[in-house]
């Protein structure tokens, strides 16, 4: 469906407001950083009020409603949180940091303390940390409240189709309820996308952040590995795991990231990030920012014969936006071997080694080891025989696969490093998917026209395995919607080149403004 058409729904709709006494009234949904920072200021809004209202939709919406399914646990102190933040503005007239007051939703495989810390493990539901992630108490200290835990793909092993989790189930697509949300952050992208929260974090292994962002219009971040410190998260890989900002708006991903960015001590793939953050990545968001930016286009990823014909012509609008912003395309852009490339394995012995260093940090957990786990057979059926396997594997440094893989994503940034530099390439683009999400509960629907091997369906049709095979930053951004779910593009940059990612992405957004709020959850009468 095409945005204007869905113009005239959003037009009617009421809007919540949330108003102090002889103020304005301000639309929570949708409301960005800046907007409700502003309010505070000014005496507009209280971030009581504002967490309020975010609380009234999840209560109207996440499991009534449409019922999106998208959070499984909520922060009991929130609102007190909240009381604390406005003493604070009251007293000292400044905002306690650049995030004074702001929601964040924080996927459920990170440790929040106050809340459990489940990966949708149903062994963990009532397992509370006792420390936050070092990213956590980041947004704490620059004033934001961690208002909710998102439902995810159990123990993040999902794919770009639906949440597979025991404890969550599935969560549900904000803009047609019939739909799955991508994977593995998908309680994050249907939950901010439904304006549950302002700003989002998951996490990205093989696409969990930008499968769900797209999905969900909204603007994901996969950052390079190391860029934001990953301690008191549930690993799956530690050679690709990465932690990032899923936003509505490109401005807000930038005032995110300066906030969770940056090494920390523990944390020593975390430290190689030193020297590559900027001073702000708020400083890269230029309306002009596509202008002599060299684009490949690498059509290699989403072939006519995978990709469905909608989402191919969407596309081509696409680059006819980002050639008229002023980019300069090289289409096509070409990667040398990249139809024989062999796709990096996520093994079983590397998912060993990663799960048992991060339980022997959480003393008292459940089920505190791998083979705890794969015994207890609580965990998700599709996920059951991945543990199995996990609990006899070899240490990964002997195990076959695991130093095959290691060698094989070396020739990936090779090989990729290479057409990079002989074309001048300062990124490249792609569509998030080549196909349209999966009905929710079935992995293998096709949409396209041409028969595929293997009954793949849209949930084998990410190109996201990319940049994780690559360990490269990759940004998504909202392109339009297809039958009037959202699709997005997809921009990919060398190691450390989140600033220029922003920069791009935001240019484009700027030019376009595909984003528009899910029909299914409506501003609630005021």
């Amino acid at each position: 469906m095409s945005r204007s058409r869905l113009l005239p729904v959003y037009a009617t709709t009421l809007l919540l407001a949330l108003t102090a006494p002889g103020a304005r009234a301000l639309s929570l949904e949708e409301a960005t950083v800046a907007d409700i920072e502003g309010a505070y200021l000014s005496g507009e809004l209280t971030a009581h009020q504002v967490v309020a209202g975010y609380l009234a939709r999840i209560e109207a919406y996440d499991k009534q409603g449409p019922y999106l399914n998208s959070l499984i646990n909520i922060n009991p102190a929130a609102l007190a949180e909240a009381d604390r933040l406005d003493d604070a503005l009251r007293t000292t007239g400044k905002p306690v940091g650049p995030l004074h007051g702001i929601p964040v939703i924080v996927k459920d495989c990170i440790d929040a303390t106050g809340m459990p810390m489940t990966a949708g493990f149903q062994g963990w539901k009532n397992y509370y940390p006792t420390v936050d992630a070092p990213l956590v108490a980041r947004i704490k200290a620059a004033g934001g409240i961690i208002l909710a835990k998102a439902s995810l793909s159990e123990f993040t092993k999902g794919g770009a189709d639906n949440i597979n989790s025991v404890l969550g189930g599935f969560a549900r697509n904000p803009y047609n309820t019939a739909y799955a949300t991508g994977g593995s952050s998908g309680g994050t992208g249907a939950s901010v996308a439904a304006n549950f929260g302002m700003l989002g974090i998951g996490s990205d292994t093989m696409g969990s952040i930008r499968n769900p962002s797209s999905f969900n219009s909204l603007t994901g971040l996969r950052t390079t590995v190391g860029l934001v410190p990953r301690l008191g998260m549930t690993p799956n890989s530690s050679l690709r795991d990465t932690v990032g900002p899923m936003t509505r708006t490109v401005t807000d991903l930038a005032k995110l990231l300066d906030v969770i960015a940056g090494p920390d001590p523990e944390d020593a793939v975390s430290l190689k990030s030193e020297g590559h953050i900027p001073k702000t990545y708020t400083a890269f968001l230029k309306r002009d920012g596509l202008k002599g930016a060299r684009i490949g286009v690498l059509r290699q990823a989403f072939t006519a014969k995978i990709a469905d014909p909608q989402i191919l012509a969407e596309f081509e609008k696409t680059l006819v936006a980002l050639k008229a912003a002023g980019a300069e395309l090289i289409d096509p852009f070409t990667i040398p071997e990249f139809d024989t490339l062999p796709r990096p394995p996520q093994t079983a012995a590397r998912f060993k080694d990663d799960m048992t260093k991060f339980l022997a940090k959480h003393p008292g957990i459940p089920y505190p080891s791998v083979e705890a786990i794969a015994k207890a057979k609580l965990v998700h059926p599709l996920h059951q025989s991945f543990w199995d396997e996990a609990a006899v594997a070899l240490p990964f440094e002997q195990d076959p696969a695991t130093v095959k893989g290691m060698k094989d994503e070396q020739h990936w940034r090779d090989v990729f490093t290479a057409a990079f530099d002989a074309d001048r390439i300062d990124a490249v683009v792609m569509p998030t998917n080549s196909q349209p999400p999966v009905i929710n509960g079935d992995r293998n629907t096709q949409k396209g026209p041409n028969p595929r091997p293997g009954g793949g369906g849209g949930g084998s049709s990410s190109s996201t395995y990319i940049g994780s095979a690559l360990q490269w930053p990759a940004i998504v951004v909202p392109a339009g919607f297809v039958n009037g779910l959202p699709i997005s593009l997809q921009i990919l940059g060398r190691q450390w080149d989140e600033a220029k990612l922003i920069q791009y992405a935001y240019a484009y957004e700027q030019a376009t403004h595909h984003r528009l709020p899910p029909p299914t959850v409506p501003p609630l009468a005021p």
